[in-house]
C-alpha cells in the first residue's frame, strides 16, 4: 500500500501533505473600519462603517452577518460551609441585538470571494433609545423596575476596550461586565449527519463603548431601620469630660442633584454638583453658644450589584449578603476636606430680630445664607436655638471613569456620598450617608435639532432642516419603537439600510450551575 506523499518543515520533520494543509489553510480576513473616530457613542449616534473581506484563496460562502450586539455577563461566588452548595453560578444576557439587511444585494454573484481581492460591505446602526420590551420578561414588584430594565446599559467592565481607547479605571468588578460590539461573521452551509448546518468560516469583533443618556430619576425614597442611607443624624454635644450637656446638634441633608456626565467628552469635562448640609443646635439653656465647628469631609462609596439570575427589585446591601445568586462590589474615593471653622450660625429666638453670630478664623469655607432648618431635636423646649448651611461641592476624580447610575436585570451601578463633620468638642463628630446619581446627557445636535423643529421650538436659519432629513430622523425613531416583534428599514441618502431589530427574540437569560469539581 502506498504511503501518501512527505513534506519536510524547517526542523526536518515530515508530515504527511494532507495534514499540513488543512492545519496551514488560511482563513478570509475580515477587517472592520468605522466611519467616526469617536471614542464614545451615546443615544441615537449613527455607528457607520464599512466590513472588508478578503481571502488568500478562492473561498465559497453562503451568508455574511453584520450585527451590533450588546451583553452582559455575571458570576457569583458561593461561599458555604456545605460543599455541594459551594461553587460559582453564572449568567449571560443578550439584550441588544440588531442586524444589517440588504448585504445579500452585494454578494459576488457565484458566492465565491475571489482570491486576493478586497469586498466592502456598508452597515449601519444607531444606537436605540431603548430597548425592546421582550427583553425583560422576568416579573418585577413595580413598573419603575421594569422602566429601568429597559432602559440601555453603559458600557461597563470591558477592560479591552478601555485599554486599546485608553480610558481610565470604571471601578467595575470581574464578576460584572456588559459589553458592545459589531460583530462580522461569514458562513458556509455544509451536510452533517444528513442535514444542512451551518458553519462559521471565520467572524471577527470591534468593541465599541457605549454610554447612553440617562436622565436623572426622581429622588430615591430613602427612610426606615433597614435603610443604606441616613439623611439626618443627631448628636448630644457636652462641654468636657464628665461635664453637663451643652445641647443637641443635627445634621440632615437632601438629595443633592445628579452628577451630569457629557459622555462624548468625559475626560476634558469634571462633573461636578453641590450637596447642602443643615446644622440645628438646640442649646440647653439661653447662655450655651454653638460648638464649634472644625472640618467636614466628603467621600464618594461606588457600589456595584451583580446576580446570576433575573432581579425582581432594585438590588441593596442587605438583600445581597442574604441571597447567594447576588453579589455586592463596593469601592471608596476621597473627595475633599474643608475647614468649616468660621461658619455662620445664626441665632433665632422668637422674643427678639433676628440675628447672626459669626467666628473668627484663618481657615476658609464657603459662604452660608439662612436657609430652610431642620426639624427641632427632642430635647428642644421651645426656645432659642441656633442654625447653620454648607454648601459642599461634590466634584468626580478625573483619574477614574464613572458610569451613570443604571440598573440592568443582573447588574446595577448606584453611587452614595458620605459626609462627615467634626467639632472640637472631645469625640463629636456626624456623619451622613445621603445618595447621588450619576446622569448622563447626549451631544447629539442633529436630532436635538430636528425634534426643536419639529416641535416648532426654533425658527429662523438655524432652525431650518431638511425635509427628507426631518423625514428619515423620525423614520428611525419609528424603527426604535418598542414594540413587539417589529422590523422596519430605513435607508439615508445612498447608505446601507439602518440595522433593524430581528423578528426572533435574543437569546434571554442562560445560567450555567456550578460544576461538581469545585
Amino acid at each position: 500500500m502506498s504511503t501518501p506523499p512527505l513534506l519536510c518543515d524547517g526542523d526536518g520533520l515530515a508530515m504527511p501533505a494532507k495534514l499540513r494543509s488543512l492545519v496551514m489553510a488560511q482563513k478570509p480576513e475580515i477587517k472592520i473600519t468605522l466611519a467616526s473616530r469617536k471614542k464614545v457613542f451615546t443615544t441615537l449616534d449613527t455607528i457607520a462603517g464599512t466590513v472588508t473581506i478578503t481571502a488568500p484563496e478562492d473561498t465559497p460562502f453562503d451568508n455574511l452577518d453584520i450585527e451590533f450586539l450588546g451583553t452582559s455577563r455575571t458570576y457569583v461566588e458561593r461561599i458555604t460551609t456545605a460543599a455541594a452548595a459551594a461553587g460559582r453560578s453564572e449568567a449571560f444576557h443578550q439584550f441588544l441585538k440588531l442586524v444589517q439587511p440588504g448585504l445579500q444585494e452585494h454578494y459576488p454573484t457565484d458566492g465565491i470571494l475571489k482570491a486576493g481581492q478586497a469586498y466592502d460591505f456598508a452597515f449601519i446602526f444607531v444606537v436605540p433609545q431603548q430597548l425592546l420590551p421582550r427583553i425583560c420578561q422576568h416579573k418585577t414588584h413595580n413598573p419603575a423596575i421594569r422602566d429601568a430594565h429597559l432602559s440601555l446599559p453603559p458600557t461597563f467592565g470591558d477592560r479591552e476596550q478601555s485599554k486599546a481607547c485608553d480610558i481610565a479605571d470604571d471601578m467595575a468588578p470581574e464578576m460584572a461586565s456588559v459589553r458592545y460590539g459589531i460583530f462580522a461573521r461569514l458562513w458556509k452551509s455544509k451536510l452533517h449527519d444528513d442535514e444542512m448546518c451551518r458553519f462559521s468560516l471565520v467572524s471577527k469583533a470591534r468593541r465599541l463603548r457605549i454610554v447612553p443618556a440617562l436622565e436623572e430619576a426622581p429622588p430615591l425614597a430613602v427612610g426606615g431601620e433597614e435603610s443604606e442611607y441616613t439623611m439626618r443624624k443627631v448628636k448630644t454635644i457636652r462641654k468636657g469630660v464628665l461635664k453637663g450637656k451643652l445641647g443637641t446638634l443635627v445634621m440632615e441633608a437632601a438629595q443633592p442633584q445628579a452628577l451630569r456626565l457629557r459622555s462624548s467628552n468625559e475626560s476634558e469635562c469634571r462633573t461636578t454638583t453641590m450637596a447642602t448640609v443643615m446644622l440645628r443646635f438646640d442649646p440647653t439653656d439661653e447662655n450655651a453658644a454653638p460648638p464649634k465647628l472644625c472640618s467636614l469631609s466628603s467621600k464618594l462609596k461606588v457600589n456595584t450589584f451583580f446576580a446570576s439570575t433575573a432581579r425582581q427589585q432594585h438590588p441593596t446591601k442587605q438583600g445581597s449578603l442574604l441571597d447567594v445568586t447576588q453579589g455586592m462590589h463596593t469601592d471608596q474615593l476621597n473627595l475633599s476636606s474643608r475647614c468649616v471653622a468660621n461658619v455662620e450660625w445664626t441665632h433665632h429666638d422668637p422674643a427678639k430680630p433676628l440675628t447672626i453670630e459669626r467666628r473668627d478664623s484663618a481657615c476658609s469655607t464657603t459662604q452660608l445664607t439662612v436657609g430652610e432648618t431642620p426639624s427641632p431635636s427632642e430635647t428642644y423646649k421651645g426656645r432659642t436655638y441656633y442654625s447653620a448651611r454648607l454648601l459642599v461641592p461634590i466634584t468626580l476624580p478625573s483619574t477614574k471613569t464613572f458610569a451613570p447610575t443604571f440598573h440592568s436585570c443582573l447588574i446595577s451601578r448606584v453611587y452614595q456620598i458620605k459626609l462627615e463633620l467634626s467639632t472640637s468638642s472631645l469625640g463629636t463628630s456626624l456623619d451622613l450617608k445621603i445618595p447621588v446619581q450619576v446622569s448622563s446627557s447626549s451631544e447629539n445636535s442633529t436630532s436635538d435639532a430636528l425634534l426643536r423643529r419639529a416641535s416648532g421650538g426654533e425658527s429662523g436659519d438655524e432652525a431650518e432642516v431638511e425635509a427628507e432629513d426631518l423625514a428619515d430622523f423620525f423614520h428611525s425613531r419609528m424603527i426604535r419603537a418598542p414594540a413587539e416583534g417589529f422590523v422596519g428599514r430605513s435607508r439615508i441618502g445612498s447608505q446601507a439600510p439602518v440595522g433593524v431589530e430581528e423578528m426572533e427574540a435574543p437569546p434571554g437569560y442562560s445560567a450555567f450551575a456550578p460544576s461538581s469539581g469545585r
